[in-house]
């Protein structure tokens, strides 16, 4: 879950803030008058962790230079 502070908060504890984030893997969420506008989360040093997410999600891959049309997104539909 993450954390959520302020921004005039976060200011003058940026590098305590930095340095949990990298040290827990927690997100932090900073607001601007109550609202959230930066999201921080840490950097995943593994390359391979995000190509093993998306291993197996082409469901046809039948002529990648052809144009897709808006009736051809599942979403739209």
């Amino acid at each position: 879950m993450a954390n959520v502070v302020s921004k005039s908060s976060f200011k003058p504890r940026a590098l305590k803030y930095f340095r949990q984030i990298q040290e827990q893997g927690s997100e932090l969420i900073i607001t601007d008058h109550s609202k959230p506008v930066i999201k921080i989360i840490p950097f995943r040093k593994d390359p391979h962790i995000i190509l093993e997410e998306l291993r197996d999600s082409v469901i046809r891959f039948d002529d990648p230079c052809e144009p897709v049309g808006r009736e051809d997104w599942e979403i739209l539909k």
